[in-house]
Order: C-alpha cells, then structure tokens, then sequence
C-alpha cells in the first residue's frame, strides 16, 4: 500500500499564501504578486498604490 505523506504548511508558506491572495484581489497579476508576496515588501503598499492607479509592474518596481 502506498502511504502518501501529509504535512502541515509552514507559518511563512501560510502567510505568503494570503499575501499572494491580497496581492491578486488587488489586481496584481500572477507572477508580480508571488515575487511581491515572498518578498519583504509592505502589502499594504502594494494594496494601497494599485488602488490610487499605479500599474501593477511600476508598483513592484518601486517596492522591490
């Protein structure tokens, strides 16, 4: 029979999951919201220069 081992995401892996969900709501495409949510960039920020306009791209640029 094969077993097939389950494990408990890591604190970080659950923070950066919802970091990229944020991201994503806000309107960051994909791939520029997982670079912005494994980063230390603030998600308040990235939320809040999305909503007054910014480009998503030209907000992670100024982020990271």
């Amino acid at each position: 029979m094969t077993q097939i081992a389950e494990h408990e995401p890591s604190e970080q892996a659950k923070v950066e999951g919802w970091r990229l969900h944020v991201l994503m709501e806000a309107g960051y495409p994909l791939l520029i919201a997982e670079r912005l949510a494994h980063s230390e960039a603030d998600l308040h920020t990235a939320v809040e220069l999305v909503r007054r306009g910014c480009e998503p791209k030209t907000a992670a640029e100024i982020l990271l």
